[in-house]
Order: C-alpha cells, then sequence, then structure tokens
C-alpha cells in the first residue's frame, strides 16, 4: 500500500511568504551564477558547479519538499527558476551583450517542466514505494552527473585538483539530501539502492550525454 504524505494547513501569508522567499533566493542565485561565470577573476570550482544541472536539481529539490503542499512546491519552483533564469540571462543579454539562444533554450525547457517535477517531488518525504523511488530522482541525477565529471575534460593544470572538489560537492549535496529527504535509516537503505542502480542505468547509456549534448559539460573554454 503506497502511503504519501498529507498537505500542511498554511494560511495564504504563509504561502506567499515562501513564494517570494522562492524568487529572492533565484535572484541571488542566478546573479552569483553569473558572476561567478568567469574562471579567470572567480575559482573555477564555482563556475563548475554553476554550469551544470546538479546545483539546481539540488536547490529545487529542498525546496520543493519543504513546500506547504505540492501545489505550492509547483509555483515555488516556478518562481524560483524563472527568477533566477531572468536575472542570469538579463545579465548576459544587457550587460555582456551576449545572447546564447542554445543555452536559453535548454534552461528555458528546464524551468518550463520544473513545476511538474518538483509537485511529484513533494511526495518524497512521504512513505511507501512511490515516495522512496521519487526520492532516489535527485540522487540519482547527482550520482549520474558527479560520476560522469571524471571523464569530463579540462586542461591539465586545472584537472588534478577541480574533479575532485567538484566530486567532493556533488558527495556533499547528495549527503544532504538523504539526510533531510529521509525521516528514518529504513528509508535510507531503500532509496540508496534504488538511486544506485537508476544511476548506474543513467551512467551506461549515456544520458545525459545524449539528452543533453554539450549542455552538462564542466568548463567549456577554461584556459
Amino acid at each position: 500500500m503506497i502511503q504519501t504524505r498529507i498537505a500542511n494547513n498554511s494560511t495564504t501569508k504563509q504561502k506567499v511568504i515562501s513564494i517570494v522567499y522562492a524568487i529572492i533566493i533565484g535572484v541571488i542565485l542566478g546573479l552569483a551564477a553569473k558572476i561567478v561565470d568567469n574562471p579567470s577573476y572567480f575559482n573555477p570550482i564555482f563556475t563548475g558547479i554553476g554550469d551544470r544541472l546538479g546545483i539546481w536539481v539540488f536547490v529545487a529539490t529542498l525546496l520543493s519538499v519543504f513546500s506547504y503542499s505540492p501545489k505550492l512546491a509547483a509555483v515555488k519552483i516556478f518562481a524560483f527558476f524563472g527568477s533566477m533564469l531572468t536575472v542570469y540571462y538579463v545579465y548576459t543579454t544587457l550587460v555582456l551583450h551576449f545572447f546564447p539562444q542554445r543555452e536559453i533554450i535548454f534552461w528555458g525547457i528546464c524551468g518550463a517542466v520544473s513545476p511538474l517535477c518538483a509537485y511529484i517531488m513533494w511526495y518524497a518525504r512521504g512513505s511507501g514505494l512511490f515516495s522512496n523511488i521519487i526520492s532516489a530522482l535527485p540522487i540519482t541525477v547527482l550520482l549520474a552527473e558527479g560520476f560522469e565529471l571524471r571523464n569530463a575534460y579540462l586542461p591539465v593544470h586545472t584537472h588534478y585538483y577541480l574533479i575532485p572538489w567538484l566530486m567532493g560537492v556533488y558527495l556533499t549535496m547528495i549527503v544532504v539530501l538523504l539526510l533531510t529527504i529521509t525521516r528514518n535509516k529504513k528509508k535510507l537503505l531503500v532509496i540508496l539502492p534504488i538511486a544506485i542502480i537508476l544511476s548506474l542505468i543513467l551512467i551506461y547509456f549515456n544520458a545525459f550525454g545524449r539528452l543533453f549534448p554539450g549542455m552538462n559539460s564542466v568548463l567549456q573554454g577554461v584556459i
């Protein structure tokens, strides 16, 4: 029998405040991601994290599971990605006078499907088979993407220290999600094997490379 979370009662004020917080977080992270996008001025580790899918899956998962309801989770994530992408690409277009059409389309698609993902992700902190599978999905993405870092092309002078650091960041995000999503050790013992199996499937079929060719690389053009 599948058991899921029951939406908590919340006031309209609480819902509005949570959406505003999501927008603020999106604006801050969007601006921060753009500012550190130049590895010539900032540590390449920050650039490598912001340019990849994993960090945004991590943040979106936390925003989703700690929402009052699945509908609110969907609205919050739409607000988050909308504000984050708007700030990021408005800055890119107006300040840097550069229009990355391919990247805008890719991240626009991610933003468009994110509310549905957030709605489903809200049930991750429940119990039962459905909840366990949902809980494993963001872990799966982080495991698969983190593993693929070892094969990433980087200049020799950055590869020896950058890849271990990035893998450490991914491991930290995985641990944080495991500790925040799971409420008991039994669930942890269930979702971790599921995530490992699913990530191995993604890695074997090179899912990220096929779905997002060239969009999920690490520090393209770093010198």
